[in-house]
């Protein structure tokens, strides 16, 4: 039960090889504050979801902010990445996904939750 809810290492995206790809090829939609670019994917993976989380530095200019709003984004995923994944292991058909976030402000948690609801709803009834 705690597996299901922790982040590893093999659920984060980090090659740059796949970020490239997910950035080249990918198709996006935005769940406000968050714009999602998702790639469904042949390649033989660790995870059947990988993510990554992007906060721009020229909206956010101070770390503290911008690391705070990586915490709340990944908390909200880690929370509901679930009922992703059991689509996904279904499908068994990788999936790779980039968090970009939009806003000039830090907005509370319960937005950011609400948003992430969203992203996972419509990345469920994706192809």
């Amino acid at each position: 039960m705690a597996d299901k809810y922790s982040l590893p290492k093999g659920e984060r995206l980090s090659w740059k090889r796949h970020i490239d790809l997910l950035f080249a090829k990918g198709q996006s939609f935005v769940a406000y504050p968050l714009r999602i670019v998702y790639l469904q994917t042949d390649i033989p993976m660790t995870s059947p979801v990988s993510m990554m989380i992007s906060v721009p530095k020229k909206k956010i200019k101070k770390a503290v902010g911008r690391n705070r709003i990586k915490r709340q984004v990944r908390e909200a995923y880690r929370l509901r990445k679930y009922e992703l994944l059991q689509t996904r292991i279904e499908k068994n058909k990788p999936l790779l996904l980039a968090f970009l976030y939009l806003d000039k402000d830090i907005l509370p948690t319960p937005t950011m939750d609400k948003a992430m609801d969203k992203a996972i709803r419509i990345l469920r009834n994706k192809e």
